[in-house]
């Protein structure tokens, strides 16, 4: 046997012996683990770690992975992959196991929990005092147990955001700027709405579709948050033009699937819960960085890009009210009255 053969077999050896070392590490930390755990916990998400929302995910995935000793280990999975990028079917896979854990948005999940679309409505919620008014009162205890009903354990609040409006045509200040205007939204019968309403074309699509349809022009605008104008850099897609108009804010859920939660410790549990809240709270300071500092820094860094920003006047803003004011009359009755009666009645006491 020359050198070079004894030195191939030693090579397999060792590579052999690292193989076995290696299942046999994994199978270790699979004994280790409590009866019913599962090794890994698949977490679900729209967006990845150069947005809030995944940066979200990661806070909360490493707080549990180190709070827990790594009983419970979380992978995140951004694009809703899980769901082969349908945001809408997120949810139904939740409760059915598909997926254990989810970051979710108010507006994807509202198509399966009607109540959901109390932060949709236009004009309702105006500013981050009043946001943190809901989801931090009865009317945010009121969603969680209707949360809970529908089939998830939900544990916290995020913040996607407010959601502004932009385009490649022009400046928008009033709602005649919009009419034929084509207006990429998500999968939201209550977007579709809005925006016929407002006298523009909506075309729903996936935030995975929305960037090249911007690019090529299929669609002439779209209304996201700030954070996500940025991170995706959609001043590159042609959007010049972007209004501040505040209609509408994105609140995020932290979820757990309830089978998994119930396979838990009541300690780990208690873990779980705690680490998304301290994640949550994380997440909504990233997700406002740049727009509760004084002169909101984050206007400027988007102007720095080439990008007209615009703030309807309150005349101007109020024209936008009364012209979505048919939809919103008919979408309160289809969430639940009393639902969006307890809402207003908070707002209307935010100083």
């Amino acid at each position: 046997m020359t050198l070079i053969t004894h030195l191939r077999a030693f090579a397999l050896t060792l590579f052999g012996l690292g193989l076995a070392l290696s299942s046999g590490a994994v199978q270790a930390q699979q004994q280790s683990l409590p009866p019913g755990y599962k090794a890994e916990y698949k977490l679900s998400t729209v967006l990845g770690n150069a947005f809030p929302w995944g940066k979200g995910g990661d806070i909360w995935a490493d707080l549990v992975r180190e709070r827990t000793k790594g009983r419970i280990n979380i992978k995140m999975y951004p694009g809703t992959s899980l769901v082969g990028g349908d945001q809408t079917r997120e949810f139904t896979a939740i409760r059915q196991g598909v997926i254990d854990m989810a970051i979710g948005s108010s507006i994807n999940w509202s198509p399966q929990v009607k109540e959901l679309n109390l932060f949709s409505l236009p004009f309702l919620i105006k500013d981050f005092k009043s946001i943190d008014a809901i989801t931090g009162g009865d009317v945010g205890r009121d969603i969680f147990a209707i949360l809970d009903k529908a089939g998830v354990v939900p544990l916290a609040w995020g913040e996607n955001g407010f959601r502004e409006l932009s385009n490649s045509k022009r400046e928008i200040k009033t709602p005649a700027d919009l009419k034929g205007m084509k207006i990429r939204v998500v999968g939201s019968p209550l977007f579709i709405d809005m925006f016929t309403a407002l006298g523009a074309n909506p075309v729903q699509m996936s935030w995975a579709d929305t960037q090249p349809a911007l690019s090529s022009g299929a669609v002439d605008g779209q209304e996201n948050p700030l954070t996500i104008f940025t991170a995706a850099k959609l001043h590159t897609v042609a959007q010049k033009h972007l209004t501040m108009w505040g209609y509408m804010v994105d609140p995020l859920i932290f979820v757990v699937n309830k089978e998994v939660w119930n396979s838990w410790t009541a300690e780990d549990r208690e873990i779980v819960r705690k680490a998304a809240i301290d994640a949550g709270k994380q997440e909504i300071a990233i997700a406002r960085t740049g727009l509760v500092e004084p002169g909101k820094p984050l206007l400027k860094t988007i102007e720095g890009l080439g990008v007209t920003v615009s703030t309807p006047s309150a005349a101007d803003r109020e024209e936008f009210v009364k012209a979505t004011r048919a939809v919103y009359n008919k979408w309160k009755a289809q969430i639940g009255a009393p639902l969006v009666d307890k809402a207003e009645k908070t707002l209307a006491a935010v100083k």
